[in-house]
């Protein structure tokens, strides 16, 4: 973790003002799931404040939930998105189609929506990492790495989030991605697999990224749903070609000759003639 986003407490030094300094960085996604926050002695330094006052700050955190401190092993920033979708509201969503649908008409009109702000929002920082993820995307689907390519996908659309400054779209799109990434909707193999899909997400991956550079926010808005209605075509015909897949392979099971040289349903209809 880079050493200097946390600042010098340049007043009184008290815990109130450690902690708040670290839940805003936390609210604005700057500390996310799993970071690790530097030693005790270097955290007090970088806020020149002292170790008992730093201490009494990471306990308020922690009891917060916002921090956990593995004995020996450091404090991290805790698991706070995943506690939006509990694991039984996951699994009662995973086991209803219509929570699907329902996730991705959210998310189109979300997705639309913090495009939009990226490209009115973006700085130059911001813009600095958007193009670094999209240069390790290009790179993934160049060497045809799907779980690769999944990961920086959730990470691209992480950093638009990132770019368009609005803490509550930040996180309700986080949440939504952790879903996501866990397979919660669908599964994700099967629509890289479509002949042509993964050229086509590359597109529009990079229509959204193009409306955020230039600042368009109507490109990006346009973009973003567009990219989102694929999707869910995509995973329609996945889903349905998948399942003709399946009716082939037991038809073609169903009529192969066994070692007699009669197939199944040969000798079904024999079993009928002799009864």
């Amino acid at each position: 973790m880079p050493t200097d986003i946390f600042a010098r407490i340049a007043h009184s030094r008290t815990a109130d003002e450690v902690v708040h300094q670290i839940e805003v960085l936390v609210l604005e996604g700057i500390l996310r799931v799993g970071d690790k926050l530097p030693g005790e002695r270097e955290l007090a330094k970088q806020f020149d404040v002292s170790r008992p006052i730093l201490r009494e700050a990471l306990k308020v955190l922690e009891g917060r939930g916002l921090l956990n401190t593995q004995h020996g092993g450091g404090t991290f920033v805790s698991d706070v998105i995943g506690q939006v979708f509990t694991r039984p509201v996951m699994e009662l969503i995973a086991r209803h189609q219509k929570a699907t649908l329902d996730y991705l008409e959210y998310r189109r009109e979300m997705e639309g929506i913090t495009a939009e702000f990226a490209a009115r929002r973006a700085t130059e920082a911001d813009k600095a990492l958007l193009t670094r993820i999209v240069t390790a995307m290009k790179a993934a689907h160049q060497k045809d790495d799907f779980e690769e390519e999944a990961a920086i996908d959730v990470e691209f659309h992480s950093a638009i989030g990132e770019c368009a400054h609005n803490i509550i779209l930040l996180h309700t799109l986080r949440s939504c991605y952790r879903l996501l990434a866990e397979g919660v909707f669908y599964n994700r193999a099967m629509v890289y697999n479509l002949p042509g899909a993964r050229e086509k997400l590359l597109e529009q991956h990079l229509a959204i990224y193009d409306a955020v550079m230039k600042g368009n926010p109507e490109a990006g808005r346009r973009a973003a749903q567009a990219h989102i209605d694929f999707v869910a075509k995509a995973m329609t015909d996945a889903e349905r070609s998948g399942d003709w897949e399946r009716v082939s392979r037991l038809r073609l099971q169903q009529r192969t000759p066994d070692q007699t040289g009669s197939s199944k349903s040969a000798k079904h209809k024999q079993t009928e003639a002799a009864s």
